[in-house]
């Protein structure tokens, strides 16, 4: 049941995070590495995961802030790595939302078998983020992909990635220049008058009324929301 499953493992030391990824595919996983959290933002910007395993001492932002930030935007399940004795670090990664921790170092067969207990316990957590309802439309956040009724609406590549980065934390106001800064690699300032341009043409194709907005919501002074049925 493991060959569906897409793990993202973020560690700064390459011979980890190179031995995971070979023990992790090996055991029927699909597989994404990053060496540093900024990587990783990117890629879940970008990719629906089942698991993230992240190692909590790595260089700028650490793995701990790394999994206040998910928690503040989806369920994504979240394993991480600490290093032996590092109590305060074991206990900082539960309360900042991880599902549970490994001391190193560890016997990767622990690993695997800690990765399938939380899929087991976590089975069922945020499946409500596969399809998003927006009236006659459905924004398929695995795929990536928008559908009126079964018949797919064409968006372009940053449509549909701000559209997905929004109904990530749907009903959550975003601040258009964190969205920028996600999104794209441009400059924040020229990427930000962007989102606002791709809000316009997303809601030229999802909403009844564009002017007057009922699901891709402006909340002024901050940036943009998605509001869902």
């Amino acid at each position: 049941m493991t060959s569906a499953r897409h793990l993202l493992v973020v560690d700064d030391d390459d011979r980890i995070r190179d031995l995971l990824r070979e023990f992790l595919a090996r055991a029927g996983f699909r597989v994404t590495a990053a060496p540093d959290a900024a990587r990783a933002r990117k890629l879940m910007a970008d990719m629906t995961f089942d698991l993230a395993v992240f190692d909590v001492m790595m260089p700028g932002e650490d793995g701990l802030s790394l999994t206040r930030w998910v928690r503040e935007r989806e369920d994504t399940p979240v394993l991480m790595l600490t290093a032996k004795g590092e109590a305060d670090a074991r206990i900082g990664g539960l309360s900042a939302g991880a599902d549970d921790y490994l001391a190193k170092p560890f016997e990767p067969q622990e690993l695997l078998l800690r990765i399938e207990a939380i899929l087991r316990r976590t089975q069922g957590r945020g499946v409500d983020r596969g399809r998003v309802s927006l009236g006659a439309f459905a924004f398929d956040l695995d795929r990536g992909e928008l559908f009126e009724g079964d018949i797919p609406v064409r968006l372009t590549e940053g449509e549909a990635k701000l559209l997905k980065r929004l109904a990530q934390s749907r009903d959550k106001p975003i601040d258009r220049f964190d969205l920028a800064t996600e999104i794209s690699d441009a400059a924040v300032d020229a990427s930000a008058r962007a989102i606002d341009v791709q809000v316009t043409r997303l809601r030229r194709k999802i909403e009844a009324d564009p002017k007057n907005p009922r699901y891709l919501q402006t909340v002024r002074g901050v940036g943009y929301m998605l509001a869902p049925d």
